[in-house]
């Protein structure tokens, strides 16, 4: 079946699936296998060290992949400097990048005089609409059911999609809740034109960077196994619930503020769990879609199921 749209064909994709950023996780490997089953995966390029790291990482993708891949920019986390992270990737002629968190002013004007996309991730329609002021080509919308770092308002992914598509005329992903066929044609059949998933990706083979133990979390937890931290600093965000994020919810009913809590919700904390798989001296991010993650497939078994459930379901619809 056909699944172009304006996203599948302004990234020169195949299928209307996009790889979140995923802090520490995102790298090649996993990228590369998105892009090669017809899909955009993206490398994050904050949680490296320096920008030639990021120039060696598009490198190495470079070589696993000849398809479409971007590079995510997920600034306001990171002390790092990032307009250099951003030149890096322009050197290296990327098709793509992704802006999450923060301004995305800065990202956008400089890259008016490349030929690379800009999609940028938003949680509200006031955002969307000023990310399409700012010059993007493509808007991703995350509700409350998403992973990391979210809207400030309870909104749900499926509320948010249709107000945007009505207030953009650039095209619209739909981002959080998302990890199957049935999520990519709800997302599709409210206007949107692709869907971003980000969870649901680290649950695959080829997230090598992933420990055992969050991808093991995943399948066990369900959609009440995550909760919202970070609300008392204006920047919540969803993390699988354990002993260290339920410490970090004591500590925000007590009041304690940035210095209060910045161990607990630190880079090295989130990497000590995400990578080194050591739960109980760190956090992870999840969105409520581990509910509905049971196996770790590859990644070309877990797209090739998504459109396969998709045509299904698109026969029943005719």
């Amino acid at each position: 079946m056909e699944w172009s749209t304006r996203v599948t064909d302004k990234l020169k994709i195949t299928y209307p699936i996009i790889q979140g950023g995923l802090a520490h996780l995102a790298y090649a490997e996993l990228a590369a296998a998105v892009s090669n089953a017809g899909g955009l995966g993206q490398i994050t390029a904050m949680s490296m060290e320096s920008p030639m790291e990021v120039k060696r990482e598009i490198q190495k993708i470079k070589t696993m992949t000849d398809k479409p891949f971007g590079v995510n920019f997920a600034i306001g986390q990171h002390g790092r400097p990032y307009k250099e992270y951003v030149e890096a990737a322009i050197e290296e002629e990327v098709p793509v990048i992704s802006v999450t968190g923060g301004n995305p002013a800065p990202i956008l004007e400089r890259l008016e005089r490349t030929e690379i996309v800009k999609l940028v991730l938003v949680a509200s329609k006031r955002q969307a609409v000023k990310a399409e002021q700012l010059g993007a080509d493509i808007v991703m919308v995350v509700g409350q059911e998403g992973g990391g770092h979210l809207g400030k308002g309870d909104v749900g992914t499926f509320v948010l999609i249709p107000q945007v598509v009505d207030a953009v005329s650039i095209p619209v992903v739909a981002s959080g809740g998302v990890g199957d066929g049935r999520g990519l044609m709800a997302a599709l059949s409210f206007g949107a034109e692709g869907v971003e998933m980000g969870t649901r990706f680290i649950a695959t083979k080829e997230c090598v960077h992933a420990s055992d133990a969050y991808k093991s979390a995943l399948i066990a937890g369900d959609e009440n196994g995550t909760v919202v931290i970070k609300r008392t600093l204006g920047a919540p965000a969803r993390v699988i619930l354990n002993d260290w994020t339920s410490a970090i919810l004591d500590r925000e009913k007590e009041n304690a503020g940035y210095e209060g809590l910045k161990d607990f919700i630190s880079g090295e904390a989130n990497r000590k769990f995400a990578q080194e798989g050591k739960t109980a001296e760190g956090f992870a991010w999840a969105g409520q879609v581990m509910g509905l993650i049971k196996d770790i497939p590859t990644v070309d078994e877990l797209m090739s199921r998504m459109i396969l459930e998709g045509e299904s379901i698109r026969r029943k619809w005719s």
